[in-house]
């Protein structure tokens, strides 16, 4: 597999989990709780997943504030679609992510998160 910075994408979604934690954060943020219930997997499982797919850019997170003012963080994901192409150079990897929210987006987010 020829290596264009995107290869080890393939590796990563080869995990069960990973895979998992992206189909539950298409539509709507999950926590790290909401995505253990839907793994079946203890937290520490969860958070390692989610860190390798963070630093791979397909998860990106969000500050969220619950009633009783504390901070927690919802997941949600940035993969679109990974395209898998076989050349005379071997295997070519490309990644579509959705777009990332601005600076501006995630402030009048977390100020509406105080509310």
């Amino acid at each position: 597999m020829s290596d264009d910075g995107e290869a080890d994408v393939v590796d990563v979604l080869s995990d069960d989990y990973a895979r998992t934690i992206l189909e539950q954060t298409r539509e709507e943020p999950k926590s790290v709780d909401a995505l253990s219930d839907a793994c079946g997997a203890d937290p520490s499982t969860i958070y390692r997943r989610v860190e390798q797919l963070q630093e791979r850019d397909l998860l990106e997170d969000q500050q969220k504030l619950d009633p009783g003012g504390h901070h927690y963080k919802v997941y949600s994901a940035r993969l679109r679609e990974v395209r898998i192409q076989l050349g005379e150079d071997g295997f070519r990897v490309d990644v579509d992510r959705g777009p990332e929210e601005s600076a501006a987006d995630r402030f009048t987010r977390l100020y509406e998160g105080f509310k």
